[in-house]
């Protein structure tokens, strides 16, 4: 129980540092305060259902195409969220591309920090 609740937290951290990140590199991407939570909350939920699923559909299709997968959802779930929220809008075919890969760049690395940090951070507590 204590893992799912870590990588959800992880999940949820790097999506808004990618989320954050496209804001402040691409022109066309606007996400303003007041909305920014519901915003990642809906674009987690939504890559965290739709990621395993395209996973699936694309397996199909060969190996090549599952390396796509996370991309796909990304570009997915970006679309799903501007529809569900206000604050958020992203405009222009090139941003949209943009966006997928930012956001998917950004919270990809921020995926592999997150837990270094929190763990770093528990040893030397451990150790004091």
């Amino acid at each position: 129980m204590i893992r799912l609740l870590v990588r959800t937290a992880i999940a949820v951290g790097a999506n808004a540092i990618g989320l954050l990140v496209a804001a402040a590199v691409l022109d066309g991407f606007e996400i303003n305060a007041v909305s920014f939570f519901a915003a990642v909350g809906i674009f987690t939920i939504v890559m965290a259902l739709l990621q395993p699923f395209l996973a699936v559909q694309l397996r199909l299709l060969g190996p090549a195409a599952l390396g796509g997968v996370a991309l796909v959802a990304t570009l997915a779930s970006l679309i799903i969220t501007d529809l569900l929220s206000d604050g958020f809008s992203v405009s222009g075919v090139g941003t949209w591309i943009a966006a997928a890969v930012v956001v998917w760049l950004a919270a990809l690395v921020a995926t592999i920090v997150l837990p270094y940090l929190g763990l770093k951070k528990f040893l030397q507590e451990r150790a004091a």
